[in-house]
C-alpha cells in the first residue's frame, strides 16, 4: 500500500508540476511579468547557459544568470517602456512538452521538458527552440521555481537579441 500512495503522490506531484510549468508559460505569453516574479521561491536562480553542456552557471558566460534582484531589474526595464525591449516588444505564443520527471525527492521536483516560441516583432517571425530543466519546490504545498535552465538549442551561435524571457 505504502508504494501505491508514493506512486499517487508521484503522480500529483507531477502533474502540479507541469500545471505550473503551463501557467510560466502562460504569463510570459501575456507578459504578466509582475505574476511571473511571484511565481519564485526568494533563492531561485534563472539561467540562460552559452555553454550547452554546462552545470557550474556561476563560472561560465550566460544569456541570463538572474538571481531574484536580477530578475526584478530584468522585469522592471521590460517594463518600463524606456528599452528597446519594453517598447516594441515581440509578442510570443510558445508550447511547452515533452516533460519527464527527473527527480523527485522530499520536496522539490525536477522536470526536464521541451520549448519552442515563436516570436513575432515588425512583421517577423523567429523560431526559438529549447530544453528547459525546472526545479520546483512543493514545501508547504505551494509550488514554487527553484531554478529554470533553458538550453537554447543554437546558443553557441550568434543570436539576435532576445527582448522577453524564454
Amino acid at each position: 500500500m505504502t508504494d501505491d500512495r508514493n506512486a499517487l503522490f508521484s503522480h500529483q506531484t507531477f502533474a502540479r508540476a507541469i500545471e505550473l510549468i503551463w501557467r510560466e508559460a502562460e504569463l510570459l505569453d501575456r507578459r504578466d511579468y509582475r505574476a511571473w516574479l511571484d511565481m519564485w521561491d526568494p533563492k531561485g536562480i534563472y539561467v540562460v547557459p552559452i555553454d550547452p553542456d554546462t552545470t557550474d552557471y556561476a563560472s561560465t558566460l550566460n544569456y541570463a544568470f538572474d538571481d531574484q534582484h536580477m530578475r526584478e531589474l530584468r522585469v522592471q526595464r521590460m517594463t518600463s517602456g524606456y528599452s528597446a525591449s519594453a517598447s516594441d516588444a515581440a509578442r510570443t505564443v510558445r508550447t511547452v512538452s515533452r516533460f519527464t520527471l527527473s527527480s523527485d525527492i522530499a520536496d522539490l521536483v525536477e522536470v526536464k521538458s521541451s520549448q519552442i516560441i515563436i516570436a513575432y516583432k515588425r512583421g517577423v517571425s523567429t523560431i526559438f527552440a529549447a530544453d528547459l530543466t525546472h526545479k520546483i519546490s512543493m514545501v508547504n504545498g505551494e509550488p514554487r521555481l527553484v531554478e529554470k535552465v533553458i538550453r537554447l538549442i543554437n546558443s553557441t551561435e550568434a543570436l539576435n537579441a532576445i527582448g522577453f524571457l524564454l
